[in-house]
């Protein structure tokens, strides 16, 4: 603290400055970096501090006459301090206030927050609780019989019909705002929202600006606000976004132009929150996490804005002071710091047949590559354990699961919609769902070969065409990936529905890659064989099916079919996961039509 305190008498000093002098004041050298406010902090005199960007604070600064509301809130109990950016000068005006009014309980930082202090924690936190509750009973008091938001007629929706809405249109959004790179997106109508997004206030509101710097980093200085006369009218919707979303980045890229230092490129003009009247809030980021941290900062903004205009009206940062945010060299060079992301960041995959042996394995590798998964199967149970297996470990933002019957056109169409819905789209597409029916032909059951066809042949059918609408309409390419056999080029002994069916899937993946190659959408077929290890297709009747086949005992049958490969290795469900994971991503960016043998080398599977 004695080097840092000696800092207070200078008179200035630049960020890089700071940045580089706290540097060489840390205990142990490779330490994480110093926060920007770690001066404002150490200057004021108490040893405890707390700050935050609470609601109602910034309803009273964020207003056009914040001294006199800031005066009648709390008397002599808090000191204002002009808006300015963290850092030194900052830090100093701070501790100024709070030394040259010992009276006071804490600071207000106009279009930033609050900050208190105190001889313990506790007592530093108590202050805080008090000042901000004083301020919410303050606004609570001044809305008392007041409509904030008033509400425009003839929007209304039921939650059903809004949810169809954002269901149909969330890949277009997707799409438009992933010029450049991918996003996920997260759809929220709560009560809150819709009271704002239709309300005859909110075509203003929405242009004034962010509530603080920190809030801007997340939301971008304003959101995109659409209105569209029918919510109901798609075509008409999706016209209306694509106008919206080009308009926005024009105007972004104009306002850049107009502040810019020249020193930094332009980052992405896409808006971060898309209001659609009638509908709700679309926010993005580049994962689920992300972007519910956006809408989190949205709906706090949304309270804020509520205050503000209950006791005045509403004001942010200047135009400057945005880009100045923004654009901080600081802000900037923490985002350098990020790690690098993984080779299935930003993408969304649908695997069917996940509830255990391939399925299960490649929903769990495409998620610990970064991928944000919808594991479904026709067992919901199994489903829901490996959804929690990959909220455990990686985070329950980045996973959704759902029963799904893939013959059933019905529960096809609701699998995917639920992944438009929570996610926003989709990239990737791994069917896998299987069944195995054993017997000779002549004794095959006209219903068996029924039941082969419709999970092996029409259940691929029912997927890929669902999986294909999406990623054409949001222009972004995309990859298909079908969990095929080496019964494709190597059909087998009593097992003729089986081999048939999957024919006519690996046919499928074929036009698939002729049909879609033009829009940048992949389409290959892995051929596993003798995944033994979690699958359920290799049950006690298959077991002893395959065994009578080939002459041996039930217990010899895993060997037998290792002893068969020309490598003499067994094959894993992670095995398959591996080769799932190349072609899902841009490794295989030039590579369609493909069969990707997964069998330790057997002879007569190979592909002519």
């Amino acid at each position: 603290m004695n080097p840092v305190l000696a800092l207070f008498e200078r008179d200035n000093m630049s960020d890089e400055d700071m940045v580089d002098y706290l540097s060489h004041c840390l205990i142990e050298p490779d330490a994480p970096r110093p926060s920007i406010e770690t001066l404002l902090h150490a200057f004021i005199p108490q040893p405890s501090i707390v700050h935050s960007h609470a609601d109602a604070i910034l309803s009273i600064t964020n207003t056009n006459h914040p001294a006199t509301i800031l005066a009648d809130a709390f008397g002599s109990s808090v000191v204002a301090v002009p808006y300015r950016r963290p850092g030194f000068l900052l830090s100093k005006e701070v501790a100024l206030a709070a030394m040259n009014s010992p009276q006071a309980m804490g600071v207000v930082l106009q279009n930033h927050g609050l900050v208190t202090w105190g001889d313990t924690p506790k007592a530093a936190y108590e202050n805080h609780i008090e000042l901000v509750s004083q301020a919410e009973k303050f606004i609570e008091q001044a809305s008392n019989g007041k409509r904030i938001f008033a509400q425009i007629k003839g929007v209304e929706m039921s939650p059903a019909q809004r949810h169809v809405v954002a269901t149909s249109i969330a890949p277009t959004i997707r799409g438009l705002v992933s010029r450049g790179q991918r996003i996920i997106l997260k759809f929220e109508d709560s009560n809150e929202v819709m009271e704002f997004v239709n309300s005859s206030e909110a075509e203003g509101l929405t242009e004034l600006g962010a509530a603080t710097p920190d809030h801007l980093l997340s939301t971008k200085r304003a959101p995109l606000l659409i209105e569209v006369s029918d919510p109901n009218d798609l075509d008409v919707v999706k016209a209306k976004i694509q106008e919206g979303i080009a308009e926005y980045a024009s105007s972004y890229e104009k306002w850049f132009t107009e502040h810019t230092d020249s020193q930094h490129h332009m980052l992405d003009q896409f808006p971060r929150v898309i209001l659609l009247r009638g509908v709700g809030m679309w926010t993005t980021g580049k994962d689920a996490r992300a972007s519910r941290i956006t809408a989190d900062i949205y709906r706090h903004t949304i309270e804020i804005l509520a205050g503000s205009q209950a006791l005045d009206k509403y004001t942010s940062l200047s135009l400057q002071e945005a880009y100045d945010s923004e654009y901080w060299p600081l802000e900037l060079y923490k985002q350098s710091l990020a790690p690098p992301e993984k080779e299935l960041s930003r993408r969304i995959a649908l695997v069917t047949g996940a509830a255990s042996g391939i399925g299960r394995a490649i929903a769990i590798r495409f998620a610990q590559e970064g991928a944000h998964v919808m594991v479904t199967d026709i067992q919901l149970s199994g489903a829901k354990k490996v959804a929690q297996e990959i909220a455990t470990q990686y985070g329950e933002d980045r996973v959704r699961y759902c029963k799904l019957d893939v013959s059933n056109e019905k529960a096809v169409k609701t699998a995917f919609g639920t992944t438009r819905l929570a996610f926003g789209g989709l990239d990737i597409l791994v069917s896998n769902a299987g069944i195995a029916i054993t017997n000779p032909i002549d004794k095959l059951s006209l219903s068996d070969w029924q039941a082969s066809l419709a999970v092996n042949a029409t259940g691929h059918f029912l997927v890929a065409k669902e999986a294909v609408g999406i990623l054409k309409e949001q222009g972004l390419g995309g990859s298909l990936i079908f969990i095929a056999t080496k019964n494709v080029p190597a059909p087998g002994q009593d097992i003729g529905a089986y081999s048939a069916s999957k024919a006519a899937e690996a046919q499928l993946a074929r036009v698939l890659a002729i049909e879609n190659g033009p829009h940048g959408i992949r389409s290959n077929m892995i051929n596993p064989d003798a995944i033994f290890r979690n699958s359920n297709l290799w049950s006690p009747h298959i077991r002893e099916e395959r065994a009578q086949a080939h002459g041996i005992s039930v217990d010899q049958v895993e060997d037998f079919y290792r002893q068969r490969t020309l490598l003499k290795v067994s094959v894993t469900a992670e095995d398959v996961a591996e080769a799932a994971l190349y072609l899902a991503g841009d490794r295989a960016l030039k590579t369609t039509g493909a069969m990707l043998p997964v069998d330790g080398g057997v002879q007569e599977a190979f592909t002519r």
